[in-house]
């Protein structure tokens, strides 16, 4: 967890090491690539695929960091998998390598670009307006998640830890009453006490199927989860199910309606 008084500025250092960081991790894990048409395990792309498309993304998240104005979908999970195909499928290139040294170039872009601005800086992203370290958040994320899938389908270990994690939790919050489900959560009003270990704590509310999310603890929460920040992302981003992190262990749930839990994950749709 980053301490509450760790200044902003060294937060935002922290950031963008991280996303550095990861860019490099998965790079190495493409250079050493046996087979780019392996596919992802529970995907439809291949590895060279998720890795193209992070090449590109990593390019328009460094454009929108410099303050270009780039459409790209409406901000709707079906949208965004509309702008996915059709960027990859005027995309060419496949070769691991090159692909790796598109999304380390592209990630130091965008720190250089951040480096110029006010981290409070608007900016229109693919899932609608936040500030510029909500952005840094979000590419780090997304990273993290294909990243994911590039080391399990390489049977390699991931490079997801509890402090990018905590990294990528602003970007996470301001997102979640974005992706929320609208077939799935119709009609659906409870209180979530969300609780991550070592980490943040915030409510989530759903109101006639509108979520709202609040750093301020819930005085009486329906359903309280506690979940380790690893695990948190997983299920966030729908790589981990939600049953199986509960018969794990990975997921505690309690309160007066502790049943809603499994279900919790499947109010939102991941982009």
């Amino acid at each position: 967890m980053i301490p509450a008084q760790t200044p902003p500025d060294t937060v935002h250092g922290e950031l963008l090491d991280a996303v550095l960081g990861v860019a490099e991790d998965t790079a190495a894990l493409l250079r050493r690539c046996p087979d780019p048409n392996l596919p992802i395990p529970g995907a439809r792309w291949t590895v060279a695929e998720a890795a193209a498309h992070l090449a590109l993304a990593n390019e328009l998240m460094a454009d929108l960091a410099a303050g270009e104005r780039r459409s790209y979908g409406d901000g709707t999970p079906g949208s965004l998998e509309a702008a996915n195909d059709a960027s990859l499928a005027a995309y060419a290139e496949r070769d691991p390598a090159v692909l790796a040294e598109g999304i380390t170039r592209h990630a130091r872009a965008f720190t250089a670009a951040f480096a110029e601005r006010p981290a409070t800086d608007p900016v229109d992203t693919p899932l609608g307006p936040m500030d510029l370290a909500t952005l840094g958040a979000y590419l780090l994320t997304h990273m993290l998640g294909h990243g994911y899938d590039i080391a399990v389908a390489l049977r390699r270990p991931h490079m997801i830890d509890r402090h990018r994690v905590a990294l990528a939790m602003p970007f996470l919050l301001t997102a979640m009453p974005r992706v929320v489900d609208a077939a799935s959560a119709a009609g659906h009003n409870a209180c979530y006490d969300l609780r991550v270990r070592g980490g943040v704590r915030f409510t989530v509310t759903f109101r006639d199927g509108t979520a709202e999310v609040s750093p301020e603890p819930a005085a009486r929460p329906d359903c309280t989860i506690l979940t380790g920040p690893v695990a948190f992302l997983l299920i966030a981003l729908g790589r981990y199910g939600p049953v199986t992190a509960l018969a794990r262990g990975k997921v505690l749930a309690w309160g007066r309606r502790p049943w809603l839990a499994p279900g919790f994950p499947l109010l939102f749709r991941a982009p």
